[in-house]
């Protein structure tokens, strides 16, 4: 099921990221930015992150961005000419994928979707997104009752239709709340990939009942994000725990444009996911030709710590606080594997995908020498009367035995007849 996931405050050191200062008045650049504007001013990661700091040098433009979600609304001042294409693979959206589904979620991805790359009121004012000049793709799904088609399947196709499409980063801001995930995630997830498209995962919240971390969040190759307040403490509602944690983003506070245009609060990794999502955008944007893999590497190696964690990654905080303008401006060498794991390998392993199916074993005859003919069957005598077989082993035998025996004994008793007779005493004569 879905759960709301985001907030996040990238604040390891409070100086760092909320001691930021900006300068006032509209900003520099393509997309114009007034900092002094009262949304603006709500969105502390912009600094926080040194998302701002980031948009000096590339605001997302060329890259495309899937949102795996409930719908992104039709809301011209928040999304403009953002989103390029959409499907619905819920049965219960529109083809565009951009009718909200679901009566508790229908918001939902409209605010993933604002803080992923909102595009912002023309005079700088009014949400911006994290990446505002990078396109989007709207995919919707449906969750428990809003769906007609179960829900495993819906991500799976979901998944393939973004790369198909052009995605270069996927977010989805889901879980769940199960460690294990359908069979069919691993070939839809392998297919992202094996195409070279980075694919970012909320953590989920403990305080929406996700006690430990659950698919996608665990399947390996994802980012997994994780939510702190705007402190940069990790966040007890509105974020989980787990190994495969890779990084850290604001969760708490957070701003979204929801499907009818209205600005609303919210909390939870789901806000989380789509600023690292965002950051991820900006990466791509300003290092055309680097690879899914080293993106991921160079935001977990960019990575402001934390302070207290003595090992990396922590079950809370991953590598640390996501720092855009860093992960952006790193001199880092080019990875050969994806640090957050191997979904190839782990498909090996445990689906035994690769097992070689061993051959039918063969019999061969084998030749064997024909045994000799046995005896011919003698005619049946009476048991009383011996045998030739018992003459020659058992009769003949004995008698050669006792008869020298006899003999012996014989001679033994007239030699010590003779012996007596010469020792008897003789009587003299008269």
């Amino acid at each position: 099921m879905l759960r709301s996931t985001a907030a996040f405050a990238v604040v390891a050191v409070s100086v760092l990221l909320l001691g930021a200062t900006a300068t006032p008045g509209p900003g520099t650049g393509p997309v114009p930015d007034d900092p002094t504007d009262p949304v603006r001013a709500q969105e502390y990661w912009l600094d926080g992150a040194r998302i701002r700091e980031a948009w000096q040098t590339t605001r997302g433009e060329g890259v495309t961005i899937a949102v795996i979600d409930t719908g992104i609304g039709k809301v011209p001042e928040a999304f403009g000419d953002a989103v390029v294409g959409g499907t619905d693979v819920s049965g219960a959206g529109s083809p565009d994928g951009r009718t909200p589904l679901g009566a508790v979620d229908g918001n939902h991805g409209s605010w993933v979707a604002s803080l992923a790359a909102g595009r912002g009121a023309a005079d700088g004012t009014g949400m911006i997104g994290v990446a505002p000049e990078a396109n989007l793709l709207s995919i919707s799904v449906g969750f428990g009752a809003a769906a007609a088609v179960p829900f495993s399947e819906q991500v799976a196709k979901a998944m393939r239709w973004a790369v198909d499409h052009g995605a270069d980063v996927i977010n989805l801001s889901f879980t769940t709340n199960t460690l294990d995930w359908d069979k069919s995630w691993d070939e839809a997830f392998l297919y992202a990939f094996e195409h070279d498209v980075v694919v970012v995962v909320a953590a989920g919240n403990r305080g929406s009942g996700t006690s430990i971390i659950g698919a996608p969040a665990t399947i390996p190759g994802v980012l997994t994000v994780a939510g702190v307040d705007q402190t940069g403490t990790a966040s007890i509602e509105a974020s989980t725990q787990g190994i495969t944690i890779g990084i850290s983003a604001p969760s708490e506070g957070l701003l979204g444009v929801s499907a009818d245009g209205k600005l609303a609060s919210w909390s939870g990794t789901s806000g989380a996911a789509p600023i690292v999502a965002g950051i991820a955008a900006l990466i791509r944007s300003a290092h055309p030709d680097i690879k899914a893999i080293d993106v991921i590497n160079r935001i977990i190696k960019t990575a402001i710590p934390v302070p207290g964690v003595q090992k990396v990654p922590d079950p809370l905080y991953g590598y640390g606080l996501v720092d855009a303008a860093a992960a952006i401006a790193a001199d880092l060498p080019a990875v050969d594997k994806n640090p957050m794991g191997d979904l190839a390998e782990w498909i090996r392993l445990y689906r035994r995908a690769d097992t070689v199916e061993e051959p039918e074993p063969t019999a061969v005859p084998v030749e064997v020498a024909p045994l000799p003919d046995a005896d011919a069957p003698t005619e049946a005598g009476s048991p009383l009367l011996p045998s030739a077989e018992s003459l020659r082993y058992g009769t003949l035998p004995l008698i050669a035995l006792t008869v020298p025996g006899i003999l012996m004994g014989l001679g033994v008793t007239a030699a010590a007849r003779r012996i007596r007779s010469a020792r008897a005493p003789r009587t003299p004569h008269s």
